[in-house]
């Protein structure tokens, strides 16, 4: 049974979610997230899961996947209450699985500066949305105008718009010729229980952004990659192992990393490391414990709050929007505009 300092600290994680996260994003995940700080039977709810479950994200989720509906927030508790051992159930199984396209917009800007062909690999890759940077197309808007950027075969049905923050560097599709993906849980691209899990993930009053994922699933679905499940720490050299020796080895992290207990973090990051190229996105005070992970070494105090680091082989080249709709490349002379750290889901 949950403890009461566990209830209480569901309470005040949903209300900073339903404040900060929620409230300029979806009102009906703000109003689901308050009335579970208001409520604390349906805390205790939650709080009967794991720590690493209790995000507001997933556990909307997966009451939207039983059923619940896009109902008002006193309706869904009371359905809550009525389901509890099922939600507790399923949510135990499950994980937040941001299989968002637009983060390839944040990953260009690295993956551009590697040649080919490349043998692209991403650990956490869910349905491996974020293998195919080269068969989508790029709108960046700079200060002089927005930059289209497009694959050889013209104009994607899967359009990523991020703002691009400071001095235009000019960017290219990358030329991917092999690609893999590990997930503890990967999805499969053509299943409709999967791809209905994956755009239930998306949060209520995102229409692009779920047109964005169905069109991303349609492209993964019609050439699918090699996916592994397991823990990457264990299975990542077997799977870069089978990549064409001829192409350049890239592995990417794209915000997975902060999922992974330190220990799991420090054989990812090694194991990346002995890759041709490592491209990752995480949080700037993520990598404080391991040494040598990123240079030079971002201070989290005075890093932008609610963005992420862009790395290649450990270099820091650019903050960026967690979700990839923001790239502001170091140096650029940009100004920021904080905002409040995110449970980006």
């Amino acid at each position: 049974m949950p403890t009461d300092s566990d209830i209480a600290a569901v309470r005040e994680r949903y209300a900073r979610f339903a404040r900060d996260e929620a409230s300029h994003r979806s009102p009906l995940y703000a109003q689901w997230a308050a009335c579970v700080a208001d409520d604390e039977t349906v805390a205790e709810i939650i709080a009967r899961l794991a720590p690493l479950q209790r995000q507001p994200a997933l556990v909307f989720a997966v009451t939207r996947m039983l059923g619940v509906g896009l109902i008002p927030a006193a309706a869904w508790a009371s359905w809550l209450k009525e389901n509890a051992a099922a939600v507790v159930a399923e949510t135990s199984l499950r994980g937040v699985q941001t299989n968002e396209p637009l983060r390839c917009a944040a990953l260009l800007p690295a993956l551009a500066r590697i040649d080919g062909p490349i043998a692209l690999v991403e650990v956490g890759a869910s349905a491996g949305l974020c293998l195919y940077p080269d068969r989508y197309s790029y709108r960046y808007r700079t200060a002089e105008g927005t930059v289209a950027i497009d694959p050889a075969a013209g104009v994607s049905t899967v359009v990523l718009e991020a703002e691009w923050r400071g001095p235009w560097q000019p960017l290219r599709p990358p030329e991917v010729v092999w690609r893999a993906g590990i997930d503890l849980q990967p999805r499969d691209a053509a299943d409709p229980a999967d791809r209905a899990w994956l755009t239930g993930l998306v949060w209520p009053g995102e229409t692009e952004r779920a047109r964005r994922v169905n069109a991303a699933l349609d492209i993964v679905a019609a050439d699918p990659p090699r996916l592994v499940a397991g823990d990457a720490g264990d299975t990542l050299a077997d799977v870069v192992a089978g990549a064409p020796r001829e192409a350049t080895l890239v592995v990417t992290t794209p915000g997975v990393l902060a999922h992974v207990p330190r220990a799991g973090r420090e054989r990812i990051i090694a194991a990346a490391r002995r890759a041709d190229h490592w491209v990752t996105m995480d949080a700037a005070g993520l990598h404080s414990a391991t040494d040598g992970a990123w240079h030079p070494a971002p201070d989290p105090h005075a890093w932008p709050n609610g963005t992420f680091v862009l790395a290649l082989d450990g270099e820091v080249s650019a903050a960026v929007d967690p979700l990839g709709g923001i790239v502001a490349p170091i140096g650029g002379g940009w100004e920021w505009h904080p905002a409040p750290s995110a449970d980006r889901g």
